[in-house]
């Protein structure tokens, strides 16, 4: 005796949800109604590419001890930023145009909110014309001869 298809069964089921219906709130909080075991994990950054940015600044902040704070901008040097920039008739949008910064990092300088960063401590040196680093902070910059 053969069998014919009149024997098997054939069982339909519906599909299974999709991954998007999987990770929805309502199958979570249904799965764990049932008693199913569901993980969690919340992605870090997740869809921009920012796994492995560390930058100057975090990296010196992890080093230092509980307080954990950055050394700012004095405010001596926020005044001779704005001195200087208003001696040359600029805005903080014209210096910040002029050495290829946003103006928000001029106004930080300006307040004393900047952490100081001595490429663009020399950019704005070269701008407005007067030292804002070591010693001699408000005196003017001497340009001698050009090393080769």
């Amino acid at each position: 005796m053969a069998e014919s298809d009149w024997d098997t069964v054939t069982v339909l089921r519906k599909k299974g949800p999709t991954a998007a219906q999987a990770k929805s709130k309502q199958a979570i909080l249904a799965a764990q109604r049932r008693g199913e075991d569901v993980e969690t994990s919340k992605k870090w950054a997740a869809g921009q590419n920012k796994q492995h940015s560390i930058t100057k600044n975090t990296a010196k902040l992890d080093r230092e001890t509980e307080e954990l704070h950055h050394d700012r901008v004095t405010l001596e040097v926020g005044k001779v930023i704005q001195r200087g920039r208003q001696s040359n008739g600029l805005t903080q949008k014209d210096l910040a145009t002029k050495i290829n910064e946003k103006p928000q990092v001029i106004a930080d300088y300006e307040s004393g909110r900047a952490i100081p960063n001595n490429q663009v401590l020399g950019k704005i040196e070269r701008a407005i014309g007067l030292k804002l680093r070591g010693k001699d902070i408000g005196k003017p910059i001497e340009k001698g001869p050009k090393a080769k």
